[in-house]
């Protein structure tokens, strides 16, 4: 069924990926494990050989490949019986280091994706802190500027590669007071004065590692910021979709590899006077198992090609790390079950693979976060509608419509006063109510509004009610995305641009 996916020189590409990781990684994994840290030459080696950086620009040393190489490479590296060697190379190909060559100005590439691709540099994402985790508009790390530079304090959890990383893709409020339009990305060295690492003692994934970050006035150059400044929270939107895609893939890789382990062993292990391999209750349990994991595959294979295509699926993705991630949880409980007390021995993989799979469900977003839209109240102070007392009623004040009011003319007035405001889009964006549609050119001096239904670079397609209270902020974006309220298709560039239409 994969060759639907892999071609014949994908297939040599794993081939030689497997043969490396099999002679340089497998053997070292339990050592590694026990000093709970990798030696970064391997990483050096990878480089050299050409396993990183594999969809990466040329210009950069990277090798310019579809996707499905990236596929293939964090199937294999997750096959180690180490969440923890899998997750250190992952966070740095595909959910820290894109963001610079998505939103980074050409300096800031210039400077750190050779090294990533060389595997001389690594790199973190520092999201998490101690009060907010997958509600990201909620951080508190500061980023004040004075002339020419950031002052950063606060603090970030459980960042993978914080302690022996080289920088940090830091999230933090450039303006504390906006919610999720102060937001901005920020490159921190690691050896900056004021950063500083405290190594964390976790349940699994041990051979990685995973720290506390503290920021105390750390003085950070103004070119380090990437891309926009207020724009931090729709560049995670985006990156998302690519860290939950790895996450599903990770998922169902290791489900794969921990089913053949455990058919190893149960050819081998006898009860009774024969293999338990023979047992019609235990190949009862198998045949469920590895028809759930297909079908898992199959799932998360589409939505790479989704992601491949070019398709903006935060949805389908994040569809995919849920499924995959309980899975893989159902998957370790039952290959350990299979072992019988020899599961529980940490010299058999198994038991490393059961506790390095609980963490699926959790990193890069619960399977809670993954299905629930949860309405939230925004910490920004809203751009559009006044403030009302705690006393006065929002639904009775002129300038706030109810859902059943709103309709073109109330949008066409807010967003056409914010348009005039904001800087060029550079390309057109159309919001498709259904019957319906408000178009914006913006490839001119100004931005231009009207009720045309012309193509567009990108189409947002949303309900009054929900474009109602995504401007009241009553509906958080990344959740709306997630759950479908929202659908973007086309340049998924423009749509991060949304928030300058409504400031």
């Amino acid at each position: 069924m994969n060759s639907y996916y892999f071609t014949e020189e994908h297939e040599m590409f794993r081939e030689s990926l497997r043969t490396f990781l099999h002679k340089e990684v497998l053997p070292n994994i339990d050592q590694w494990e026990k000093e709970q840290k990798i030696p970064r030459n391997i990483w050096k080696k990878m480089g050299d050989m050409g396993f990183l950086g594999l969809s990466y620009p040329e210009k950069y040393g990277g090798m310019n490949l579809d996707f499905f190489y990236d596929v293939i490479f964090c199937e294999e590296v997750s096959k180690m019986y180490s969440g923890g060697f899998a997750i250190s190379q992952i966070v740095v190909q595909y959910m820290s280091s894109p963001y610079i060559l998505k939103h980074g100005s050409e300096r800031l590439k210039e400077k750190y994706l050779p090294g990533i691709i060389s595997g001389e540099k690594i790199s973190c994402i520092g999201i998490t802190e101690p009060g907010a985790g997958s509600d990201a508009q909620n951080i508190q790390t500061t980023a004040i500027k004075q002339g020419d530079y950031y002052i950063v304090n606060g603090s970030k959890t459980f960042i993978t590669n914080a302690v022996y990383g080289d920088f940090i893709i830091t999230v933090v409020k450039t303006d504390p007071n906006a919610g999720a339009a102060g937001v901005s990305l920020l490159v921190i060295d690691r050896n900056a004065e004021g950063v500083s690492a405290t190594k964390l003692n976790k349940l699994g994934w041990h051979a990685s590692d995973t720290a506390e970050l503290a920021f105390d006035e750390v003085k950070v150059p103004a070119e380090n910021l990437i891309g926009e400044e207020g724009q931090g929270f729709y560049y995670l939107m985006g990156g998302l979709q690519l860290e939950r895609l790895t996450g599903a893939v990770m998922g169902y890789a290791a489900c794969e590899e921990a089913l053949a382990y455990s058919l190893k062993y149960m050819s081998e292990r006898k009860a009774f006077g024969r293999p338990i391999n023979k047992f019609q209750v235990l190949r009862h349990r198998i045949a469920q198992l590895a028809a759930e994991i297909e079908a898992t595959k199959q799932f998360v294979l589409y939505c790479c090609r989704l992601n491949n295509d070019g398709k903006y699926a935060v949805k389908e993705c994040s569809m995919s790390k849920l499924l995959s991630s309980e899975l893989s949880d159902k998957v370790m409980y039952q290959c350990l079950q299979f072992f019988g007390g020899y599961g529980y021995m940490e010299e058999f993989k198994i038991a490393r693979m059961f506790r390095d799979s609980r963490i699926g469900t959790i990193g890069g977003g619960t399977s809670e976060i993954m299905i629930d839209d949860v309405a939230y109240q925004s910490a920004a102070k809203d751009p559009i509608y006044k403030k009302t007392t705690s006393n006065s009623n929002p639904q009775k004040e002129k300038n706030i419509p109810t859902n059943d009011e709103i309709n073109l003319n109330h949008i066409l007035d807010k967003i056409q006063a914010g348009a005039e405001k904001a800087k060029p889009l550079g390309k057109t964006l159309k919001f498709d109510f259904g019957k319906e549609q408000l178009f914006i050119d913006g490839t001119g001096e100004k931005n231009k509004v009207s009720i045309n239904n012309d193509d567009a670079n990108c189409t947002i397609q949303i309900s009054y009610e929900d474009f109602n209270n995504l401007l009241k902020g009553k509906l958080n974006p990344m959740n709306a995305v997630m759950s479908g309220k929202i659908k973007i298709k086309g340049d998924m560039s423009v749509a991060m641009k949304l928030q300058s239409l409504l400031s």
